[in-house]
């Protein structure tokens, strides 16, 4: 009998989430994703000096307000044609590889493990669903528990990378309008290193080796929650020495390649809670006026389309768009636990990537590939010469920047006049992944995941919270 089943709040995720899922038959036949907050920063930016902008825009994600200061500085850099120094790029790169290290641990152990192994029974791992389908014997549960505790110490690590040189963590103050502002010392270099020496030896020795043991005791959600199988990334981590970035630009959809046009992006508002006159482009919308009472509306949050289609964003859209090589853990354990010979991240197959393990076993491949580019970045850093550059008088420009959180693709877009911010928008990844239906009617790919997901016990819809969570949003 078709049923009709509304799972408020998602827990053990960053945000406000709301699942709404009609099930007939064991499957999930239709889905609606509902964002119960309104952040409104861009009204909020309006009016304010430029330079205060990235110190604000840091306040909305507590996972990832690295990206959004550097966001809005590359943004500001952009309006005023501001070059930023070679030793600013490395520093900036550095302290948002350490928020991804610690944002994609954060999202495995402590929001995503317990999907797949039970704890003591006390919280935060009590309560728990009855039927939570833990299929890991006693000593896997141990040693997933074990490492559970370990990485609480780890990304204390990893902030104290991050505050090395942005002075304080989890909100900086290192990255500024013209680059970076701590000085490049011979001790804050090897007080980096040597953290970063912990971290990665966790990564590469418990947490990568852990993802691909999963993978194969869960191998039927690496055939679940395929959803649009579309990608996108906006590209990340300029190298000032290798001309291009550790993280190229791409889309990926109806199985081709494409090159990434920031004209083609929208945003969609039509069941949204926004009047009609807040979607349109990034770079001209207005601030978003709330439309309680729209007809049809069912979330605070947009829906980003590119050139009219919903794009999964993150660790595996990233690399399913950039396809370098695996891990070496990775090429070692690809064929003893998911049966895949894979030298490079595509070879793991578009129906695995994009299924719930796939898009976990991708978060953990990423932090591989950071920790081991931050080695790079680290060797290059010369003390002396200045990160940062003196700034122009900022009276009058407008600018637009593109990166990549942990989380997923991030824009900024904005316009000074008179020395004062009069335009403002921010397109983060939640408003591409967790999405509403758009203009016409296509599901957002959190959505569109979700459709044919396996709901055998609907008081347990454990894999729905699983989806949601490989997510990330």
């Amino acid at each position: 009998m078709a049923v009709s089943l509304a799972i408020d709040p998602i827990t053990r995720i960053e945000g406000h989430l709301k699942a709404k899922l009609d099930i007939d038959g064991g499957l999930v036949r239709d889905a609606w994703l509902t964002g119960g907050m309104f952040r409104g920063f861009e009204t909020i930016l309006m009016g304010r000096v430029p330079a205060d902008a990235p110190q604000i825009v840091q306040r909305i994600c507590g996972v990832c307000p690295v990206s959004h200061a550097l966001a809005s500085c590359m943004a500001l850099e952009d309006a005023f044609h501001i070059a930023c120094p070679r030793e600013g790029v490395l520093l900036r790169n550095l302290m948002q590889a350490a928020n991804y290290l610690q944002s994609h641990l954060l999202s495995f152990y402590q929001l995503s493990s317990q999907d797949f192994f039970q704890g003591p029974d006390e919280p935060p791992f009590f309560p728990r669903r009855k039927k939570a389908d833990l299929r890991l014997g006693e000593a896997a549960t141990a040693m997933m528990l074990e490492q559970y505790l370990e990485s609480l110490d780890i990304r204390a690590l990893c902030h104290e990378m991050a505050a090395v040189f942005g002075g304080r963590m989890p909100h900086v103050h290192g990255i500024v309008p013209g680059g970076a502002s701590s000085a490049v010392t011979t001790e804050n270099i090897e007080a980096f290193r040597s953290r970063l020496k912990t971290v990665r030896a966790f990564i590469e020795k418990r947490y990568v080796p852990l993802l691909y043991l999963l993978a194969e005791r869960y191998a039927d959600l690496g055939k679940t929650g395929k959803g649009w199988a579309t990608a996108l990334c906006m590209g990340a981590f300029p190298q000032p020495d290798a001309g291009s970035p550790a993280l190229r630009a791409g889309v990926w959809a109806g199985g081709r390649e494409y090159a990434f046009e920031p004209d083609k992006v929208m945003e969609n508002v039509r069941y949204s809670w926004f009047s009609a006159q807040s979607g349109g482009s990034p770079f001209n919308a207005p601030p978003p006026s709330v439309e309680l009472d729209k007809p049809g509306a069912y979330s605070f949050s947009k829906a980003a389309r590119y050139n009219g289609m919903p794009m999964e964003v993150g660790p595996h859209a990233r690399l399913w768009i950039n396809n370098g090589e695996l891990s070496p853990m990775g090429r070692e354990l690809a064929p003893k636990y998911l049966g895949i010979r894979a030298v490079r991240f595509r070879d793991l197959g578009e129906n695995f990537v994009f299924s719930i393990m796939g898009r976990h076993l991708a978060r953990a491949e990423e932090t591989w590939f950071v920790a081991e580019a931050m080695e790079r970045w680290l060797n290059a850093l010369t003390p002396g010469p200045s990160p940062l550059v003196p700034l122009p008088d900022m009276q009058n420009g407008e600018g637009y920047s593109l990166t990549e959180a942990p989380r997923g693709s991030l824009m900024h877009c904005l316009k000074v006049e008179n020395g004062r911010l009069s335009f403002y928008q921010i397109l983060p990844a939640t408003l591409w992944n967790a999405s509403p239906r758009d203009d016409a009617g296509l599901r957002g790919p959190m959505e569109e995941a979700l459709v044919g997901l396996p709901v055998p016990d609907e008081q347990n819809p454990v894999n729905a919270g699983r989806l949601v969570r490989a997510f990330d949003p």
